[in-house]
């Protein structure tokens, strides 16, 4: 008789981490429930690499059972420069104050919300327990506060106090005190571990914040960077296209770097 896969649901955005996520939960042996969030963000791009990577490894034999959630009519009233309508999104590190103006007011708690329900719903039905995979690390935490362990705690609690059973459901955080790195190097790891190619993977993400309508990825906005000084740490090129292609990318990061230093 054959073992049950561990359950996990994960918020998957289209972008590196969630999508590294999504690998190491399948080289662990999970069955996943992947749900992405549209909200009216400007690089919606990121959506339809979710669904191209989901499709990927279905055909690689990791099917996923994913579904895309729609929150449009929080556009008109979020304040926030990621979203339609809103300012230009600053460029830059994220250790520079303006990338303030990239937070999304009480993001991941509405999306936590809806995932906590699905989790829990699947804890029931299936007579199990469910962990929750997030794939937050530590560049987030500065300019993020719904990324830090501390919200995540008392985001729990308020989960456990208003439902029946919460405790049948947990959370992951493979990264938390990670970097971008630790998730690219792990995304590698998984890459081999599951027998899929690893650029094939990642040429099916997107972290840019100020993407063309191509879907070509800046490289100078602060998630951009962030990205691309990972891949250059680990010594290898990134599959997705920049607007310049990646030499010019990985030189301006390299530049930005050593001025940083």
């Amino acid at each position: 008789m054959a073992k049950e896969k561990k359950q996990a649901v994960l918020s998957l955005s289209g972008g590196m981490d969630s999508s590294t996520v999504l690998l190491h939960l399948l080289a662990n042996d999970y069955e996943v429930t992947a749900l992405s969030f549209d909200y009216g963000q400007k690089h919606s791009i990121e959506l339809e690499r979710a669904s191209e990577l989901i499709e990927y490894l279905d055909k690689a034999g990791y099917p996923v059972k994913y579904q895309r959630i729609t929150l449009q009519g929080l556009v008109s009233l979020l304040n926030s420069n990621l979203v339609k309508g809103g300012d230009e999104v600053p460029e830059g590190h994220y250790e520079e104050e303006n990338m303030k103006d990239t937070v999304v007011p009480n993001r991941n708690k509405i999306f936590s919300s809806l995932i906590q329900a699905v989790a829990l719903s699947i804890a029931n039905e299936k007579g199990c327990p469910v962990e929750i995979a997030m794939g937050i690390h530590s560049g987030d935490h500065a300019i993020y506060p719904d990324c830090r362990q501390e919200f995540r705690d008392a985001d729990y609690k308020a989960f456990a106090e208003g439902n029946w059973d919460a405790d049948k459901v947990t959370y992951t955080t493979p990264y938390l005190y990670g970097d971008k790195y630790t998730i690219l190097k792990d995304g590698l790891d998984c890459c081999d571990k599951l027998g899929i190619d690893f650029n094939e993977v990642y040429k099916r993400t997107n972290t840019s914040y100020k993407p063309t309508a191509e879907g070509l990825s800046d490289y100078k906005s602060a998630s951009s960077v962030e990205r691309i000084e990972a891949f250059i740490e680990l010594g290898r090129k990134d599959p997705v296209e920049y607007v310049d292609g990646w030499e010019v990318a990985k030189k301006h990061v390299e530049e930005l770097l050593a001025n940083h230093a």
